[in-house]
């Protein structure tokens, strides 16, 4: 094993030898596949991941462009370690710019992130959804008005710092799994489009994170230690539920929570403080543990019930996107074709098979499956190829294995 060594007592580092160096640069090469010398964007976040990104490609020889977005008021972020897109993380990334030799730009795009992310992240909880504003973020700000950027950059393809594979067969484009599954981001990326991935590239597909954190060090980037982003980058303290609280006031309605036999156990103040799946913190005591099985935003009512009311068997999906080779999703469930699908970032995917009613495509679980919350996205894997992502949606509605 390589040896260990700690840049500002952060996190360890591990020293690396010129011929991994060397083949981390190769790989790179590999995953851009364009010829010496071609533009490329780098998107920077600020982060260790995105700025070996940017330096790798420069050493292998593309005219490397590095572009940053500012996307929520980093007033607050500014002394916080772990988080992104804002305050110190745009000055790191200017500086790795700087060093690396490369172009920078800064682009404000705080107007957008909170139309296509913040919004939508508060108007989830209440509607009685879990959202992932990550996966909004990509689909969105990153993968939608940035390659936008970069195509009127003149670049010909973009690369990021997410750990995934692309890999190309024929005219089309697979996403994969990265090598190192600890760190795959397959789930936070499955809303990409076909066209999308065509010009995407994921230089990190083929390392693991103390590879990259090694590599950064051994090419002198003061980021090498630096923490990973962690929680929700616009929410830097943590506590999401005080910014529902002042974006979307109307959430802190009271309303009783119920057992699901009817019995009206007690009341809560605000049904923004529940998710699907919640134990903790309700406040009821009736001699059995209790779950947040449903929430009723209409009535405000918050539904409770044993743990295997959890269980689900079907679930449907809407704002969905397919990566497979069938030349639809609804083609694909009109063939009821086998998936294991994956409810939640934490969880591993489940055997399932796709259906079609009414135009909407539903996952049929093999067995009921837990942790299902609308607004989640469910992400498809294929049975036979388990590494290949075959794409996904966002979790409109479930059915409960037992009533």
């Amino acid at each position: 094993m390589a040896a260990m060594t700690l840049v500002e007592d952060i996190c360890p580092v591990p020293d690396i030898r010129r011929t991994d160096m060397d083949a981390a640069i190769e790989s790179a090469r590999t995953a851009v596949g364009l010829p010496v010398g071609a533009r490329v964007v780098a998107a920077m976040s600020g982060g260790v991941d995105s700025t070996v990104v940017a330096a790798l490609l420069h050493k292998a020889g593309y005219d490397v462009v590095g572009v940053t977005l500012q996307l929520y008021d980093h007033g607050a972020a500014l002394k916080k370690k772990g988080a992104c897109c804002a305050g110190q993380d745009i000055h790191d990334a200017r500086l790795a710019a700087d060093m690396i030799g490369i172009p920078h730009y800064v682009l404000d795009y705080e107007s957008r992130f909170k139309d296509a992310v913040i919004d939508q992240f508060a108007d989830s909880y209440l509607k009685g959804q879990t959202p992932v504003p990550c996966i909004r973020c990509n689909q969105t700000v990153k993968f939608r008005d940035l390659l936008d950027v970069a195509r009127d950059l003149g670049a010909e393809a973009m690369a990021t710092g997410h750990y995934v594979r692309r890999a190309a067969l024929g005219n089309r484009s697979q996403m994969r799994k990265a090598v190192d599954h600890s760190r795959d981001q397959s789930y936070f990326l499955f809303a990409t489009t076909q066209d999308q991935l065509d010009y995407l590239r994921f230089p990190l597909a083929d390392l693991e994170k103390p590879q990259v954190r090694g590599v950064a060090a051994e090419l002198g980037l003061k980021i090498a230690a630096k923490p990973d982003s962690q929680d929700i980058c616009f929410v830097p303290s943590g506590d999401y539920r005080t910014l529902i609280d002042r974006l979307r006031p109307q959430g802190r309605e009271a309303g009783e929570i119920v057992h699901m036999d009817g019995r009206v156990l007690g009341a809560h103040a605000g049904i923004t403080d529940y998710t699907i799946g919640q134990r903790r913190g309700l406040n009821v005591a009736v001699g059995e543990p209790l779950f947040v099985v449903k929430l009723e935003p209409e009535t405000r009512r918050v539904l409770v019930g044993p743990r295997e009311a959890l269980l689900t068997r079907r679930l449907t999906l809407e704002e969905t996107n397919w990566l497979g080779d069938q030349a639809s999703m609804e083609e694909a469930a009109r063939d009821g074709a086998p998936v294991l699908a994956r409810v939640r970032s934490t969880r591993q995917p489940s055997p399932a098979r796709l259906a079609i009613g009414d135009d909407i495509v539903s996952v049929v679980f093999d067995q009921g499956e837990e942790g299902v919350a609308p607004g989640q996205a469910c992400v498809l894997y294929d049975p036979v190829d388990p590494d290949r992502v075959l794409g996904g949606g966002f979790i409109a509605d479930t059915t409960a294995v037992a009533v």
